[in-house]
C-alpha cells in the first residue's frame, strides 16, 4: 500500500505545486481499484489506482473524448506514465442515493433525479458521436451476447439456486427470443452500463456528475434509464418512474432533435427493465448465495418485489411461455418469504447485549441475563491498528481506523462469518420469544477492532431484524484518545 501511496504522490507533485496536507484512502467498492482523496490547501482531487490497464485506458479515453463536449463526466487531470495511477477533480462525497437517503421523496430530488437523466440524455447522444467503441473495455455493442450473457447470469447465480425445476431447452429458447426482440433496438447510443445513483455524484451547488462509466459501449438508452428508475435500493414510487420516463423522453428528444415513437420506445424500455432486474438478481444471489455476503441477501426481497411489480403490470410484447413461467415462480409468496427475515414488532420481547472489550485491561463481559450464554468475537486474529502510530490515539469510531480495517484487514470476511452466525440466533430467538441475547467482541486493547465490530454488528441487526439492541464498549474509559 506504501507504494501506491508513492506513486499517487509523485503523480499529483509532478503537475502540481501545492503541498499535500492529507492523503485519505477511500472506502473500496466492487472492483479492485484503490481511491484516495488528495487534500491541499485550496481543494482536495480523487486519486485512483488500478492493476487493470485496460480498464483504465477505457476510462481514460472516455473520459478525455467526453471532455471536448463539457458532459457531466470526470474531469481527468493528470496520468501516469504506466496508466496505472490517475487524478481527477474531486466531486464530493455525496451521491444521488445518499440525498434520497436523507431528504427522501422530495421535490428537490425529484429535480436531482430529473437533471441526472437530462445530463444522460446528452452523454449518450453526444457521447456515442465522440467514442471508437473498439477501445471499448468489452464488447463494443450491447447487443443479442450481452442479453444473452445477462440472463444466463440470472440463471446461473439466482434461478438454479431456488432448486425449482423446468425445462432448461425451453428456457433457454425463450432467452433467445428475449435477445432477438431486444437486440433490434430502434435506437443505438452510448450505454453508460451501469447507470445507478451511486455512480451519480452532486456537488454542493447541486450539479450532477457521474463517474466509474469504463463499463460503456454501444447499445440502447433504455437500459440506462431502466437501471436507475428501478434500482432496488431506491424504490422509487411508481409515480416517479412514469414521470421521469417522461422527462427522460422530453430530454432526449431535443438532443437528437426528432420525435420518438413513444410507444415502441417504452416497449423496448419495459423488456430492458426486465433484462436489468433480472442481471441485478443475479448479482445479488452471485454475492449472496454463492459468495454469502449478508448485506447482498437483504437486497433480494427488494429487488423480487420490484420485478414482481414489473411483472404484474407490465408487458413484454412476445410469447416465452416457459420463460414466464420461472419468473411467475420467483417472485411467488413462498420465494419472497424466504428471503425475507424474520422482524420485530412491538410485542417482540428481544433485547440484543452487544459489548465490545479489552481480554487485557477488563476482560470477558459479566452476563446479567436470565438465560445466558451467547456469543464471545475473538478478534485478534486480525491486524491491529494500534500497533501503528497514527491510530493508536484513535477508535473503530474514526474514519481512518475504519478505512484500514475495511481495506487492509480481513475485517469484512470475519464479519460476513459473523453475520451468517448471529443472524439464525436472533432469528430463531424472535420466533421463540426469547428476552436476551448478548454478542462480545474482543481485542487486546478494547478500542479499535472490537469497537467497529460491535458497531457494525449493532447496525445489521437494526437494520435486518429491527430487534431492540444495546450496545456498550467496556473499555471506553481507558481509550488513548487525544
Amino acid at each position: 500500500m506504501q507504494t501506491i501511496l508513492d506513486q499517487i504522490t509523485a503523480l499529483f507533485k509532478n503537475y502540481n505545486d501545492a503541498p499535500i496536507t492529507v492523503l485519505d484512502k477511500l472506502p473500496q467498492a466492487g472492483s479492485d481499484r484503490h481511491y484516495f482523496r488528495i487534500h491541499t490547501a485550496d481543494k482536495n482531487y480523487i486519486a485512483t489506482y488500478g492493476s487493470n490497464i485496460r480498464e483504465n485506458e477505457t476510462f481514460i479515453y472516455f473520459s478525455k473524448q467526453f471532455a471536448k463536449k463539457q458532459l457531466a463526466t470526470s474531469h481527468l487531470l493528470y496520468v501516469s506514465a504506466d496508466k496505472c495511477c490517475y487524478i481527477q477533480e474531486d466531486f464530493g462525497n455525496t451521491c444521488l442515493l445518499d440525498k434520497l437517503e436523507q431528504q427522501g421523496y422530495t421535490p428537490e430530488v425529484y429535480e436531482l433525479y430529473k437533471k441526472s437523466l437530462t445530463q444522460l440524455a446528452l452523454l449518450q447522444v453526444m457521447g456515442h458521436e465522440l467514442i471508437d467503441y473498439s477501445k471499448c473495455l468489452t464488447n463494443a455493442v450491447f447487443g443479442k451476447q450481452a442479453i444473452m450473457a445477462d440472463l444466463l447470469y440470472f440463471k446461473y447465480y439466482f434461478l438454479d439456486a431456488l432448486g425449482k425445476p423446468y425445462d432448461k431447452q425451453k428456457l433457454i429458447d425463450d432467452f433467445e427470443a428475449v435477445s432477438n426482440y431486444l437486440s433490434h433496438t430502434e435506437y443505438k447510443y452510448f450505454m453508460f452500463r451501469d447507470f445507478q445513483s451511486r455512480n451519480i455524484m452532486v456537488s454542493e451547488d447541486d450539479q450532477v456528475h457521474f463517474i466509474d462509466y469504463q463499463g460503456g459501449m454501444n447499445g440502447a438508452p433504455q437500459y440506462d434509464v431502466a437501471s436507475l428508475l428501478w434500482q432496488a435500493k431506491a424504490n422509487l414510487t411508481d409515480e416517479w418512474k412514469q414521470a421521469l420516463l417522461e422527462d427522460y423522453m422530453d430530454a432526449f428528444e431535443k438532443v437528437v432533435e426528432q420525435p420518438l415513437d413513444r410507444d415502441v420506445f417504452r416497449s423496448q424500455y419495459n423488456g430492458y427493465v426486465l433484462i436489468r432486474l433480472l442481471q441485478v438478481l443475479g448479482a445479488y444471489g452471485f454475492r449472496g448465495l454463492f459468495e454469502r455476503k449478508a448485506h447482498f441477501l437483504t437486497s433480494i426481497p427488494l429487488a423480487l418485489h420490484n420485478l414482481k411489480w414489473f411483472i404484474n403490470h407490465q408487458s413484454l410484447g412476445i410469447a416465452v411461455p416457459e420463460f414466464k413461467k420461472v419468473l411467475d415462480y420467483c417472485i411467488s409468496d413462498e420465494i419472497i418469504q424466504r428471503f425475507m427475515p424474520v422482524q420485530a414488532n412491538a410485542d417482540t420481547g428481544l433485547l440484543v447485549n452487544i459489548n465490545s472489550f479489552s481480554f487485557i485491561k477488563t476482560g470477558y463481559p459479566k452476563d446479567e441475563t436470565k438465560n445466558g450464554g451467547g456469543f464471545v468475537f475473538d478478534m485478534r486474529g486480525l491486524l491491529n491498528p494500534g500497533r501503528f502510530d497514527e491510530y493508536k490515539h484513535l477508535t473503530g469510531f474514526d474514519k481512518p481506523v475504519k478505512d484500514f480495517l475495511e481495506q487492509q484487514t480481513k475485517m469484512p470476511e470475519f464479519l460476513n462469518g459473523v453475520y451468517s452466525i448471529i443472524d439464525i440466533a436472533v432469528e430463531d430467538y424472535i420466533k421463540r420469544g426469547f428476552e436476551n441475547l448478548v454478542i462480545n467482541f474482543g481485542c487486546t486493547g478494547g478500542q479499535h477492532r472490537s469497537v467497529y465490530a460491535a458497531e457494525a454488528i449493532a447496525r445489521h441487526l437494526k437494520n435486518k431484524f429491527k430487534v431492540k439492541v444495546e450496545l456498550s464498549h467496556m473499555n471506553k474509559e481507558n481509550w488513548k484518545t487525544l
